[in-house]
């Protein structure tokens, strides 16, 4: 559509867009797209792939001969304007972009607001603390869920911290940044039209230069989804230790049926959920390494580890969303406290006595 506003004919344009349509509805995608990302790091075969898909379905639409180039051309036409290294990076935003906005920060709000449910529901529950895993002073349950509660809330600030530089989009910078082959204003009409298409705030990146060879946006994105991975891994550890039993551990905690724990031991029902967001919190880790290194090898004017980056991004924004839906769903609300045993163990706790420190001193209340 920028294209035609600096000259391309409409009718292609209009093929070429109807046949975007389609790929992006999924009609084309299965029977043309074979590649996978083990490619040259720019994503050149990915984006001619693109074009050629594109080119042909237009040629169809046109009533053309498919391979033959004409009245479409994959180069000339559908890739107008743009190279390889300014369309995959542009791409790679849009994708993190959506999938952040319309799938993980919605599943990290609806684990957020579980747990703080529950931190209200047991705000007068008093329980024994622990700390170096070892007996300590008492506090909530109720408080102990809202540190919970927090971290997720924390973890979503940061996820949208990092949003900003990603709505920054390389369109324009063709092949080494300095934009050669397109027109003035072009960058900027792209970003707009993305903008409006997807809803999301866009804008053209401000150097082009960094936008090519660096891809600091996205490892600063892993690096927010890593510390909500640490954030999941601690929170869900903490639930499994403290619904650990039924009878011979902490047991203050119940977790939901969900389906039978062993196929060995009768009635053992373990904390399947919390077992499988620590998995995806381990994965989530080892992604960001691999992010981390991808981001690391951006030489001269192009980074040529974009696609290892972008799939590891948008895997762990899809497990991380998954995860937490999930748990959310299956035992987010239902978590139970056991308060007999809660109320047993607190009162078997020798950490009490630290309320007389003030009074008698320490070592009178360590006797």
């Amino acid at each position: 559509e920028v294209n035609q506003d600096y000259g391309l004919d409409p009718k292609i344009a209009a093929s070429i867009s109807q046949a975007c349509d389609e790929v992006i509805d999924g009609s084309l995608y299965a029977d043309h797209f074979p590649l996978v990302i083990w490619q040259t790091g720019s994503g050149t075969q990915s984006n001619m792939n693109v074009n050629e898909v594109i080119s042909n379905r237009a040629i169809e639409i046109m009533g053309g001969v498919l391979g033959s180039k004409k009245p479409v051309h994959p180069n000339d036409h559908v890739n107008k304007s743009q190279s390889s290294n300014d369309t995959y990076p542009t791409a790679m935003h849009i994708a993190v972009a959506v999938e952040v906005t319309s799938n993980l920060l919605p599943s990290l709000q609806r684990l957020h607001d579980a747990i703080d449910a529950k931190a209200k529901e047991f705000q007068d529950i008093i329980k024994i603390g622990r700390t170096h895993t070892q007996d300590a002073t008492p506090l909530t349950l109720g408080q102990e869920f809202s540190g919970y509660a927090q971290q997720i809330a924390f973890g979503i600030e940061r996820v949208k911290a990092s949003l900003p530089h990603v709505y920054m989009l390389a369109a324009g910078g063709t092949a080494v940044g300095t934009g050669l082959n397109t027109r003035i204003g072009f960058a900027e009409k792209v970003a707009a039209r993305v903008s409006e298409l997807t809803g999301l705030p866009f804008v053209t990146a401000p150097n082009k230069f960094e936008a090519l060879a660096s891809h600091d946006a996205l490892v600063q994105m892993s690096g927010s989804l890593n510390t909500v991975a640490v954030s999941l891994m601690k929170i869900a550890n903490d639930i499994r230790f403290l619904a650990s039993g039924p009878r011979c551990g902490l047991g203050e905690l119940s977790l939901p049926e969900n389906e039978p724990g062993s196929s060995i031991m009768p009635g053992k029902v373990n904390p399947t959920q919390c077992e499988a967001i620590t998995m995806v919190a381990a994965q989530v880790m080892g992604n960001h390494v691999a992010v981390t290194i991808g981001g690391s090898n951006g030489h001269f004017e192009l980074n040529v580890f974009k696609p290892l980056i972008v799939s590891n991004v948008l895997r762990s924004i899809r497990l991380l969303s998954d995860s937490s839906n999930a748990f959310t769903k299956i035992s987010g609300f239902r978590i139970e406290a056991n308060r007999d045993r809660i109320n047993k163990l607190l009162h078997e706790s020798l950490m009490l006595v630290t309320a007389l420190n003030p009074h008698i001193g320490y070592d009178k209340a360590a006797k």
